[in-house]
């Protein structure tokens, strides 16, 4: 008999591809949709991937180089309270859905208190923002979605507040959402876009009570598109007709009521949360006309994305030069061939002038205002440009002053507060007294029991911080406890005397400051207990006041 052929690895190989496809073949769904995967990646290029990779990479660079952020510091005890209860207590004068903390919690639990735990989540909803500018090609084509996403991707506003643990950021993505199912209903009235609206509405309405101001203004577009149609007509642009049935509105319907109700009764444990989806309004009306300390005068959107020497730098040159460009833009809305522009320019306009009439105004609200001036700044690039060589070079210079202004606010100048996107926050010098504690606990974690006292008002992000520790006391005002000790204490200026005084022992200390508009604090730490962090220094003695 003869024997057989050695079996080489190129005949390996072309039968396994040979077996794969026969695979395939048995399940030509999967195959066809593979090939539709291929076809469609072949087709978009790499533009896209390399706008995501840049997104990707200015969200997640040095995520933890500025220190927890007074709302972040607020959020992250909601969640610790969630561990606590097993469900977020829905506060309808806390004006913020139940969504975030719900996704903070998950993240919490699989990763632990760190920053990156904390902050991960809107690092990927931010990037996801990108990745849903460019899902916008169908509606203003490929050039005007790319070149909005490449703006979006550097945008100073999306990559600072994308690294932020906050809900604005949710509110953006959503409100994307909603107006990519509205204007896809419009143009195709498919049943995946009737998804994307209603999952949009879902979305907002469990992020931030001002989604009532991006659903309003979406309705009312509506009636001013026609209003412009009438004055200068695009031919052969009239809605589409619909594909979708009752059964899929009603399943929609469900759905995003269903996802309403679970968060805001607390995942059926708190019935009484859902009662503050119009609770919340009374209140929020009060805080949007008074300002509560946040109040700004109307033009505070157009000053932020300005040039302007008021901000106390001779060097800023506005955050957001793309968006204010789309934004006078928007001006020239009738000469756009494409209807769906025409749509997010009235809709910009009208939640940009509903945002400068609230009186309560803070900078991350930004987001969710310019995002629709991008794709106006991307039409207006592609409608100047043609052979027009200046139009690409004021473009690509814009979007490098965007790009220079995100890298340096971001990791040069993140807590600087001069910088108006730097708002409430923490300073590094709070460091001076969390390091020494945590690196303690990762010594030895029976330091997470030392007692410590917190003696001072509006202390937080160091509740969360310091969650571990099961022995600190906080007390605010001229609360000073009667007997003064512990561990670790961190005591505002006014109170320094009369703590010290009660003060028996050697303790290290240092002064510091949380963030501004706020009175410094002095920090203590027991001498016998932190020696090895604090080679090579005498501590300061307090001798107990004689009685």
């Amino acid at each position: 008999m003869n024997p057989q052929p050695p079996v080489t690895k190129m005949r390996i190989a072309a039968r396994t591809s040979s077996d794969r496809a026969g695979a395939l073949a048995n399940f030509p769904i999967w195959r066809k949709r593979l090939e539709g995967y291929r076809e469609r990646l072949a087709a978009a290029g790499w533009a896209p991937w390399l706008i995501f990779g840049l997104a990707i990479f200015l969200r997640f660079l040095l995520l933890g180089i500025k220190p927890p952020h007074f709302d972040e510091g607020i959020n992250g005890w909601f969640v610790d309270q969630m561990v606590k209860e097993g469900y977020y207590r829905y506060d309808p004068t806390n004006y913020h859905g139940p969504l975030h903390f719900y996704v903070l919690f998950l993240f919490k639990t699989l990763f632990g208190r760190n920053l990156w735990a904390l902050r991960t989540p809107v690092v990927l909803v931010s990037i996801a923002c990108v990745w849903l500018t460019l899902k916008f090609e169908p509606l203003v084509g490929r050039s005007v979605a790319r070149i909005a996403a490449v703006a979006m991707a550097v945008s100073p506003g999306f990559v600072f507040y994308g690294r932020y643990s906050i809900h604005e950021i949710w509110l953006a993505l959503f409100s994307m959402l909603f107006i990519l199912g509205l204007l896809g209903l419009r143009q195709f009235g498919t049943t995946n876009y009737l998804w994307c609206a209603g999952m949009g509405a879902a979305g907002m309405i469990l992020s931030k009570e001002t989604y009532i101001i991006h659903i309003g203004c979406a309705l009312i577009a509506f009636p001013v598109l026609s209003i412009c149609q009438s004055l200068r007509p695009i031919p052969g642009k009239n809605p589409a007709r619909q594909t979708w049935s009752y059964v899929d509105l009603t399943a929609v319907i469900v759905v995003a009521a269903g996802l309403v109700v679970f968060f805001y009764s607390g995942t059926f444990l708190h019935w009484s949360g859902v009662k503050g989806l119009y609770q919340t309004y009374a209140p929020w009306f009060t805080t949007g006309s008074e300002g509560h300390g946040h109040e700004k005068p109307w033009f505070y959107w157009l000053k932020i994305m300005a040039p302007s020497l008021e901000w106390g730098r001779a060097d800023f040159l506005g955050y957001e030069l793309p968006a204010l460009v789309g934004l006078a833009l928007c001006a020239l809305c009738l000469l756009y061939k494409n209807v769906n522009l025409r749509y997010l320019a009235i809709y910009g306009v009208g939640v940009l002038m509903v945002y400068s009439y609230v009186h309560y105004k803070t900078p991350w609200c930004i987001i969710s205002i310019i995002w629709p001036f991008l794709f106006i700044f991307g039409a207006g690039v592609v409608l100047l440009a043609g052979n027009n060589q200046f139009a690409k070079v004021a473009a690509g210079i814009l979007l490098t002053c965007s790009l220079g202004s995100t890298i340096w606010l971001n990791y040069f100048r993140c807590t600087t507060d001069t910088e108006p996107y730097v708002y409430v926050q923490t300073y590094n010098d709070i460091r001076k007294f969390t390091d020494p504690l945590l690196a303690l606990a990762r010594r030895d974690p029976v330091a997470y029991h030392l007692p410590g006292m917190i003696i001072r008002s509006s202390s937080y992000p160091l509740p969360w911080v310091l969650g571990d520790f099961d022995a600190v006391g906080y007390y605010e005002g001229n609360n000073v406890p009667a007997k003064v000790d512990g561990d670790f204490f961190l005591v505002q200026e006014d109170q320094i005397g009369a703590v010290e005084e009660k003060l028996a022992g050697d303790y290290y200390t240092d002064t510091l400051r949380i963030r501004s508009y706020q009175e410094p604090s002095k920090a203590y730490f027991r001498a016998k207990i932190f020696k090895p962090l604090f080679p090579n220094r005498a501590p300061e003695i307090f001798p107990k006041k004689s009685r």
